[in-house]
């Protein structure tokens, strides 16, 4: 196949497939502790609705990844967003019902429990698809491109969810209207993704079986050289996970206002802590080439400031700058444990240290949310305090762990696009 750079209508398509998953999670995390006060369900229950459908995601995403070829890539990525947008609707649907009290609060519950559980079963489909059709129309440098702007479209989609999450709060649906429009977006990029992406048939049989590794690799999960990227990883992932699960409560019992009336302050904290994200990943980690090494070590400390200050803070303007800069500290981790996590394996184990890393981003999503829950519960700062006192000695972990401590600031030239296509992909 001749590789060439993607159609414009054809990036559209997959940017949108990037956006409308971003909006959707982050839209939806953004009314889920205003829908759990409103309807009644425990906030521990509503927490463990996300965690999971987490779970389901971790399991089927390297399920459809190792179908890719034998369904064809835009099946794949079509039935993922479709999961995402019936999903979506199917939450709303829930919602309404239990705000209404046409449900009592356990029966609501289970409810939202399957809907979500769906996106995480079907929605997973769709990001190891998209990766798989732009690897395969792409040369290496087109690639980092399109991926890093798929990453940016996820970013933009980030702000964008709870930004618009308040707009769509309308009389009678309430907060279910965010997740009708949600589900709607889905189903609209659903139609210019079947219209737009040019038919990917699944090769013949005999080919993918010829294809088929003739061994069992072995995963890389204990692998001395990928280990403490992994460890720094799900500490990091899990610590920004318990904070964004917290976020939504702790506002609206500091504020002490009404979910409803709440939730508006809910959206500006989650966008300034998108933006934080982004102003990291897409300003000053360029601006000043800092390298996995930097990140790793910068990253903890300035989360760990930000932790704090949300502990503390007496106002609602000092929430939302603790949180953004926790975010900015995050979006450091991120990119330097993916990146370092690349450089330190041989080309030919590139998509497996990538798959082990986001396996790791995943299952971090488990346990977390509910433990900071829980903690909340017990004491309020309790959460953001204890996270600093983790993302504290994660610091001294980069500082001293002899792999962390030895890994390049920069990539060489031939590893380059290996090290910022894992970075994307986290």
């Amino acid at each position: 196949m001749t590789q060439r750079a993607l159609p414009k209508r054809v990036y559209a398509a997959l940017a949108g497939v990037a956006a409308t998953a971003a909006i959707g999670l982050n839209g939806m995390q953004s009314v889920i502790p205003a829908i759990a006060r409103e309807v009644g369900i425990p906030d521990v229950l509503m927490v463990m609705v996300f965690a999971l459908s987490s779970l389901a995601w971790a399991v089927c995403s390297p399920i459809w990844a190792a179908h890719t070829d034998r369904f064809g890539q835009k099946a794949l990525i079509i039935l993922g967003e479709a999961g995402l947008a019936v999903s979506m609707l199917l939450c709303a649907l829930v919602v309404l019902s239990g705000v209404h009290r046409w449900t009592g609060v356990i029966l609501t519950f289970a409810l939202l429990l399957l809907a979500r559980g769906l996106f995480g079963l079907l929605g997973a489909a769709s990001q190891p698809a998209t990766q798989a059709f732009v690897a395969h129309r792409t040369t290496p440098a087109q690639r980092t491109r399109a991926l890093a702007g798929l990453a940016g479209a996820f970013g933009i989609g980030t702000i964008i969810g709870p930004a618009i999450a308040p707009v769509f709060v309308l009389p009678y649906v309430g907060l279910a209207g965010p997740l009708f429009a949600f589900g709607a977006m889905g189903l609209l990029i659903v139609a210019l993704a079947a219209r737009v992406l040019p038919a990917t048939p699944p090769p013949p049989k005999a080919e993918r079986v010829a294809a088929a590794p003739k061994r069992r690799i072995r995963p890389l999960w204990r692998d001395p050289r990928l280990m403490p990227f992994l460890a720094f990883g799900f500490i990091a992932a899990s610590c920004q996970n318990l904070q964004l699960q917290v976020l939504g409560f702790m506002i609206i019992d500091r504020m002490g206002l009404p979910p409803l009336e709440a939730q508006g302050f809910t959206a500006v904290a989650m966008m300034a802590g998108a933006l934080g994200a982004l102003l990291a990943q897409w300003g000053l980690i360029q601006m000043f080439q800092l390298g996995p090494r930097q990140l790793l070590r910068y990253g903890p400390a300035i989360s760990a400031v930000g932790s704090v200050l949300i502990a503390f803070a007496p106002t609602f303007p000092l929430v939302v700058a603790g949180y953004a800069l926790t975010s900015v500290g995050f979006g450091f981790m991120r990119p330097g444990y993916a990146a370092g996590a690349s450089l330190a394996v041989r080309p030919s184990e590139q998509a497996r240290a990538a798959g082990a890393i986001t396996a790791v981003n995943g299952a971090s999503s488990l346990l977390a949310p509910v433990t900071g829950i829980l903690l909340y519960h017990w004491l309020h700062p309790a959460p953001y305090v204890i996270t600093a006192m983790v993302l504290c000695g994660l610091g001294v972990f980069a500082l001293r762990n002899p792999t962390l401590k030895k890994v390049r600031a920069r990539p060489a030239p031939q590893e380059d696009d290996a090290a910022i296509q894992a970075a994307s992909n986290s």
